[in-house]
């Protein structure tokens, strides 16, 4: 069968018409002729006749059989089009529009955190990516997307897994750049013992690990797996949420700080362990609140052993179960709200009843944050601008920050 490519869905599917309806096809591009087995809605074994101007060759020689990536086989623009347009799709379906800011793009080999997926081969382990909707285990030797201190630490988490891991169960295992070393959370091993633990620690000596989270438990600390939040040093928990590069944190915050400009007294909503909480107090004082209380702790002792910050008080708070109701927002001048892919509809109806001055709001749901929007919008906000942000590079992830403010 013979198809002509007119479009790319929103998780990076291309889309054509058939005579029953829209047909999916992978890894082609809009205005590519392909020919191939129809199976169902999808065309399978697919060839093309004709590639499209924006085809490139995929930098990556694991692009072919790695899940990791999905949008190697076009080029940079085509992409940064393709996501800003993700964005300004979600807001016309909540009948929005709002001044586009050109996409900031986090460059190749710059992801400081992943989840890597390991398993027990008869002659060692293996350690990468499956195959994109398969089980099967790609090794990734020259993968392009991960920070090469990433990289340098994979003989580690293969000893990892020879360690605990089985032939027939995968574990998780997700590392993350830090200031002491890679901070390794493994889900799915062996069960703790005594030989065990002691196996594991003589592994993270050997391999120069910061520390180690084996099912929950911190088997291993060689040294503080320390990040960097403007003035502020902070030491997250295991597994805590971290911005996926350093370049696409800095944008995000660059983003967030031009939003609410020189402020009194700011509440940061959804907060993690201080990401913008920090380096936003060293300009004005700060409220916190993040439903994990581990990560609020993070939090609150870095403010307390920074030096130059303003007054930073935490709370731990389920926000989705019991948001701020609008009276306690009283003397705030600014917000800042990145909740997670969910959305926050709770949160907002009561933000939007409140005469906060500017809202910074920072999202990686288009859709979820559309919906969000309309409700500000509706109760007087003015949704001043978008700034689109691509940290996950040829994923279909795309993240923002958006700027409302009320005269």
């Amino acid at each position: 069968m013979k198809l002509t490519i007119e479009r790319l869905g929103h998780l990076g599917d291309a889309i054509a018409q058939g005579q029953d309806g829209q047909i999916f096809v992978s890894a082609m591009l809009p205005g590519e002729e392909v020919e191939g087995d129809l199976v169902g809605d999808r065309l399978v074994n697919a060839r093309i006749l004709s590639p499209s101007a924006t085809r490139v060759k995929p930098p990556c020689s694991h692009a072919r059989t790695c899940g990791g990536c999905m949008m190697q086989h076009a080029n940079d623009a085509f992409v940064a089009n393709w996501k800003t347009g993700i964005v300004e799709s979600a807001l016309a379906g909540q009948g929005l529009t709002a001044p586009m800011r050109p996409i900031l793009t986090s460059p190749p080999q710059s992801r400081r955190r992943a989840t890597l997926t390991g398993r027990r081969t008869k002659g060692g382990a293996m350690v990468g990516f499956h195959a994109r909707g398969s089980d099967v285990l790609v090794a990734i030797p020259n993968c392009q997307l991960l920070h090469p201190d990433l990289m340098a630490v994979m003989p580690g988490l293969e000893a990892l897994v020879q360690i605990g891991g089985s032939r027939t169960q995968e574990l998780a295992l997700t590392v993350t750049r830090s200031g002491g070393g890679a901070d390794v959370s493994v889900a799915g091993g062996k069960p703790l013992d005594g030989a065990l633990r002691l196996d594991l620690a003589r592994a993270v000596e050997a391999h120069g690990l910061a520390r180690l989270t084996w099912d929950g438990e911190t088997v291993a600390l060689r040294s503080q797996p320390t990040q960097r939040m403007g003035r502020a040093v902070v030491t997250p928990p295991p597994g805590a949420f971290l911005q996926a590069t350093e370049h696409g944190e800095a944008a995000l915050l660059t983003a967030v700080q031009e939003a609410l400009g020189p402020q009194k007294r700011i509440v940061d909503l959804f907060s993690g362990a201080g990401t913008f909480a920090l380096p936003l107090a060293e300009r004005a004082e700060v409220h916190a609140i993040e439903n994990d209380a581990p990560m609020v702790a993070a939090l609150e002792k870095a403010a307390r052993q920074a030096e130059g910050l303003r007054r930073v008080t935490v709370e731990a708070r389920d926000l989705f179960r019991r948001p701020l109701e609008p009276d306690e927002f009283k003397g705030v001048t600014g917000v800042v709200i990145d909740p997670p892919r969910a959305g926050a509809e709770a949160q907002i109806d009561r933000l939007a009843a409140t005469r906060v001055p500017l809202i910074a709001m920072v999202s990686c749901n288009p859709v979820t944050f559309a919906r969000d929007a309309k409700v500000l919008v509706q109760a007087g906000y003015s949704l001043d601008w978008v700034q689109p942000v691509d940290q996950f590079r040829w994923s279909s992830h795309v993240e923002l920050v958006s700027r409302f403010s009320r005269t």
